[in-house]
């Protein structure tokens, strides 16, 4: 008979869900810092807690001084939207898409600004000819395709002497794979992924090209006040040290700090990389060791190492369902299931914030749902 005894020992810290993340080690309510709490977010205390964060992402991410850095509204949709409708349309676009959220940015370009884009795609798991593009034209893509598990293997691809403007979004890619900044022209964001941090504010770092590209071109279109970057032809600088768009959670604020300074005390962006490598090694020994279990994408150089996505044989949707809920009861695994709209599948976060004992803990759980929906 098989053996459906669940296994003794659980993941210390079950949180494996792509976005919202889990916390960073050690994370707790009471040690975040108060004191901007029931304050302006225009008082000297507020504005100074504001630019705490944004120095912070510059130094731990390594950003480089000829780069600016906000914080906008709207998580990193509202950053990558906010970059769209205020840049494209002075020239061709070209849109690159192997998963939801890339075909979320097709979506606006096509059906909401209506600029006629060239659309390169490619199935999930994998990721377009890179060699396609046309950088005469303004490119959007994503680095890492949260729901897809593929990424671009590096920047080499983007071209040095583009005429265009570079635009990734990045949300799940950041403090894990390598960023060629003289290569981005507008990256975005948020906190929920791979720094565990809460919701609802996006970070949007604009090169000297894309401030360029503001202050000399206004789109046909009208810009919500929540979009609007310039004023008189000129960037509100403002934005970029810290005098936000509209009111932040301040809560939001103090845990997006906590999680950079842990993020610091790990080793930095070399530390968090390393992390999120290993997590990412410790899943694929699980992988190779069972048959039953794929990578969706298949290819190691384009394979994230943070939003894993896996294949299950002969899984269908209700399947994905009931395993996760298995896990989700036993405390084992939370949040596991592949995203919606993707191949039916299990997606598991491997991002810094998350220790590699708990994917190694993981192991033994997914065998023993897998075996015991079998049966």
């Amino acid at each position: 008979m098989t053996d459906l005894t669940p296994p003794g020992r659980k993941p210390a810290r079950p949180y494996f869900s792509s976005g919202p993340c889990a916390k960073p080690p050690g994370w707790a309510p009471e040690k975040l810092a108060t004191e901007s709490l029931g304050r302006s977010h225009r008082s000297k205390l507020g504005k100074a807690r504001l630019k705490l964060c944004i120095d912070l992402i510059r130094e731990v991410l390594e950003v480089p001084a000829t780069h600016r850095i906000g914080i906008v509204p709207g998580s990193d949709t509202g950053a990558v939207e906010m970059a769209m409708w205020t840049m494209l349309g002075a020239r061709p676009v070209t849109t690159l898409a192997w998963e939801s959220f890339g075909e979320g940015w097709v979506t606006d370009a096509v059906k909401q600004l209506k600029i006629d884009p060239t659309i390169i795609r490619a199935d999930y798991g994998h990721v377009p000819d890179l060699g396609r593009v046309d950088w005469s034209n303004d490119v959007v893509f994503t680095w890492n395709g949260t729901t897809s598990g593929a990424k671009v293997p590096n920047g080499e691809w983007i071209a040095a002497d583009r005429e265009g403007l570079s635009i990734a979004d990045a949300t799940s890619a950041v403090f894990a794979q390598d960023i060629a900044w003289d290569k981005v022209d507008v990256l975005t964001f948020s906190w929920q992924k791979v720094l565990g941090g809460e919701g609802a504010h996006g970070v949007l770092i604009l090169g000297p090209r894309a401030v360029e590209r503001l202050e000399s071109y206004t789109p046909a279109w009208p810009l919500p006040k929540l979009f609007r970057m310039t004023k008189g032809g000129k960037l509100i600088e403002g934005i970029f040290t810290g005098e936000t768009i509209n009111t932040p959670s301040m809560l939001a604020v103090e845990d997006a700090v906590f999680a950079l300074e842990w993020g610091k005390s790990v080793g930095g962006l070399s530390g968090m990389q390393a992390r999120a490598n290993a997590n990412a090694a410790a899943l694929d020994t699980i992988v190779e060791a069972r048959d039953w279990l794929g990578h969706l994408a298949p290819d190691p150089a384009t394979r994230s190492n943070t939003s894993v996505c896996l294949t299950v044989a002969g899984a269908d949707a209700d399947f994905i369902k009931a395993f996760a809920k298995l896990l989700e009861d036993h405390g084992a695994a939370y949040d596991i299931a592949g995203y919606r709209d993707a191949p039916p599948g299990l997606r598991i976060w491997c991002g810094a914030t998350v220790d590699t004992a708990d994917v190694e803990a993981l192991g033994p759980w997914l065998d023993w749902a897998y075996t015991t929906l079998k049966s």
